[in-house]
């Protein structure tokens, strides 16, 4: 293992999909799973989007179009939110799923939009009340 790469990975994962996901994926890891993620941490995280070539916009823009269309959606949700905290715009994800969808197919389409609503609405703004509003001014 290349601990350096190692090390790059982890740091890179946690600030792209959160610590909260990074943890539960290592605290569930078993003897059997943990080299896994051990693998993904090193040559995914560290290998792959630590390389210099791209923007990570511009990895979670592939990702997302990858994903669709393989129509994979707990991994999209998880780097939906990665896109969105990289810099994608939600408009950029809509057309990214519209491409996916026309060369991936409908059904995949459907299920990546799904997968997009979803996130969207857990991200939504929280509506203030007009007591809210009062306090802050």
């Amino acid at each position: 293992m290349d601990a350096q790469r190692y090390e790059l990975g982890v740091r890179l994962r946690r600030e792209i999909v959160g610590d909260a996901y990074v943890n539960q994926q290592m605290r569930l890891a078993d003897a059997y799973s943990l080299p896994w993620q051990e693998y993904v941490n090193e040559f995914v995280w560290g290998g792959i989007w630590g390389r210099p070539g791209l923007s990570r916009k511009t990895r979670s823009l592939l990702n997302l179009a990858m994903l669709a269309v393989l129509n994979t959606p707990h991994e999209l949700k998880l780097h939906i939110r990665g896109a969105l905290f990289n810099g994608v715009t939600r408009e950029e994800i809509v057309e990214v799923f519209l491409q996916a969808a026309m060369y991936g197919g409908a059904p995949k389409g459907v299920q990546a939009f799904s997968a997009m609503r979803e996130v969207f609405a857990e991200q939504a703004p929280r509506k203030r009340n007009r007591a809210t509003r009062r306090r802050r001014r």
